[in-house]
């Protein structure tokens, strides 16, 4: 598994609709093949930083979605949207599931 973490800084006038104008972008990559998880989220420290959460199932779905004509438009949508260069964790993962990556324990 291919596990990638993006955060985005939006552009606070554009905000409360940054999910939603980027539907396009979600829609499509949620329907390649080898995707196995795509979801946006919102900080909840930072109401202008948003959140984007990837799996793929290998290195060759992940290659293929940033090699795809949609993930280029994508990055054409993004780009007037946010106000700095987006910061990127990326993370392979060895095995199939999300229960290989590790237990999280909550200490109460």
């Amino acid at each position: 598994m291919y596990f990638i973490v993006v955060k985005y800084q939006a552009k606070p006038e554009i905000a409360e609709s940054f999910i939603e104008r980027n539907a396009e972008f979600t829609a499509a990559t949620r329907a390649e093949p080898g995707n196995l998880w795509f979801e946006w989220s919102r900080s909840v420290e930072d109401p202008n930083e948003f959140v984007l959460v990837e799996a793929f199932a290998d290195d060759d779905a992940a290659a293929a979605h940033v090699g795809s004509d949609h993930f280029a438009r994508g990055i054409e949508t993004l780009r007037p949207l946010i106000t700095e260069t987006p910061r990127i964790v990326s993370r392979k993962v060895e095995g199939s599931g999300w229960d290989e990556m590790g237990e999280l324990k909550i200490e109460n």
